[in-house]
């Protein structure tokens, strides 16, 4: 009996000390070598007409109880001034190549109805359209990205657009803007040719849709008074570097502002996973997921360097996020999931892949901002709650337009099931003030890391930080514990001549500021 409970106790604590023993990694920044600006668009957001996203999301109509500036939540707009949230993209996906964006002008009650064929099949009354959604841009303090209707719209439908809501002079559609309300305009920069021209935005081949780009894009002016408009191409589907190549070749440079690529994290298209009660196996292959869009960012910029070695065209990775089964006894066309400490996994790797790939990806789009796959942002009527993602993306955009630092980083693996992938994820950048940020992620459930940063010679005297992450992968906020995770001040950290040494907790990012 005597020996069975020293045995027990014996492997309780072996299990206890491989959670708590902390495994070696170092990284070293090479700050001598920094020439690349990160693009502060990285940190954009989509917002979608599905589920609701916009209705009951973002718009609640000016006749609700809920606070609101002309029928937008305030809370929303506040939350997402304090992410500093730098463009937003509308009206989709796939919803955009069957939207007519005349249908959502004018007086709201002679607006007509559409069906929206792909989000759950709703009738919806247009009540939320161009000036809505520009207005509230405008509020937000980000700039609009517009996803134009190639799919089953016209080469006019879209130059009529560009010109509403761009040109200053007199022209038809600036008169009938100034009809509905608006003398001057947004100046609209950022305009998606199409989206998932490769699927629901019209199944074309690459080829065809190249010209179907030149076409489009030969007929929308950059009117004297838009500081300069940025068409992008509809991109690839993950791994179709065919896609790519083909844009790239067929599609003369001064035509082309970006090149957009989608990928989402997801198990298995026919069978997601849950939200919330996944397994560590679910967790595991999520984020091989969420990695793997290193390389494919790599293998994408690689295509393109062969015919704009000057890197003049942007990568826009507009959407990306985790895609799980949606939760018990919601429609399956809205696409609402929960939002757990493994979403701000996937963020924190994500975006640290964006920023050290900054001389090629300069604008990327999280799907979706509120209520729909991984959103910063879950309303249930006048309740909002900020989820982890979002917690997350505010830690990091202090790197917004700061000068990305190249770091290298040698450390353990994650292991699990005999399958591998990196514990650590880091990205770094230096600010204006010459204020230097580090982001660190630490993917592995069980084990902390012990990293030892070396940043090449650069002075500091004090180094600070936040950190999210709670005790189980599992957790999440609810309407009900809205701030059960949330970041609070980091401690472990430590300075000895110009090395810091952090204790990263399993599952944690964390946010140094060293100055």
């Amino acid at each position: 009996m005597k020996k069975t409970l020293f045995y027990s106790l014996l492997i309780i604590s072996f299990c206890y000390s491989s959670h708590v023993i902390a495994q070696q990694t170092t990284i070293q920044v090479n700050a001598k070598d920094a020439k690349y600006k990160i693009n502060k668009n990285i940190y954009g957001h989509f917002a979608e007409h599905l589920g609701h996203c916009i209705y009951g999301g973002f718009y609640v109509g000016d006749t609700s109880s809920i606070p609101n500036t002309n029928g937008v939540r305030n809370d929303i707009v506040a939350a997402l001034k304090k992410l500093k949230i730098p463009n937003l993209r509308w009206p989709g996906g796939c919803f955009a190549d069957t939207y007519h964006w005349k249908d959502g002008i004018g007086p709201k009650d002679k607006r007509p109805t559409m069906v929206n064929k792909w989000w759950g099949g709703v009738t919806e009354d247009n009540s939320f359209g161009t000036h809505d959604f520009l207005n509230m841009c405008e509020l937000l303090g980000a700039e609009p990205y517009l996803s134009g209707n190639v799919g089953s719209g016209s080469v006019q439908e879209l130059a009529d657009w560009v010109q509403y809501t761009n040109f200053n002079g007199k022209s038809p559609m600036s008169d009938l803007r100034t009809q509905n309300g608006r003398n001057q305009p947004w100046k609209v920069k950022f305009w998606g040719i199409g989206n998932e021209a490769w699927g629901c935005g019209g199944n074309m081949k690459p080829d065809y849709y190249a010209n179907e780009y030149r076409k489009y894009v030969t007929f929308i002016s950059d009117w004297e008074n838009s500081g300069g408009l940025m068409p992008i191409a509809s991109g690839a589907s993950d791994a179709d570097y065919n896609w790519t190549e083909t844009l790239m070749k067929n599609i003369p440079l001064n035509m082309l502002g970006g090149v957009a690529m989608h990928h989402y994290s997801v198990i298995e298209w026919n069978k997601k996973g849950p939200a919330t009660n996944f397994t560590e196996e679910q967790y595991f292959t999520i984020m091989k997921q969420a990695i793997k869009m290193d390389s494919l960012v790599t293998n994408h910029a690689a295509v393109m360097d062969k015919y704009d070695p000057e890197q003049k065209v942007a990568l826009v990775v507009d959407e990306w996020g985790g895609w799980y089964d949606v939760e018990a006894g919601t429609n399956p066309g809205f696409l609402y999931q929960q939002n757990t400490i493994r979403d701000a996994m996937i963020a924190g790797v994500t975006l640290n892949i964006f920023n050290n790939h900054a001389n090629r990806v300069r604008m990327a789009n999280l799907a979706q901002c509120v209520n729909v796959l991984q959103a910063v942002i879950l309303t249930n009527k006048e309740k909002m709650i900020l989820t982890p993602t979002y917690h997350v993306m505010e830690m990091y955009n202090v790197h917004q337009d700061a000068t990305m630092l190249p770091l290298t980083v040698k450390g353990n693996d994650y292991i699990f099931d005999g399958k591998k992938l990196p514990s650590v994820s880091a990205s770094a950048s230096k600010d204006s003030l010459g204020v230097i940020h580090i982001s660190l992620v630490n993917i592995d459930p069980s084990h902390a890391q012990k990293i030892t940063l070396d940043i090449g010679g650069e002075k500091f005297t004090s180094a600070t930080g936040r950190i999210l992450t709670s005790k189980k992968l599992q957790d999440y906020n609810s309407f009900t514990e809205p701030d059960k995770i949330k970041p609070v001040l980091f401690k472990d950290v430590t300075i000895s001549k110009d090395v810091l040494t952090v204790l990263l907790p399993p599952t944690s990012v964390v946010v140094l500021t060293i100055k």
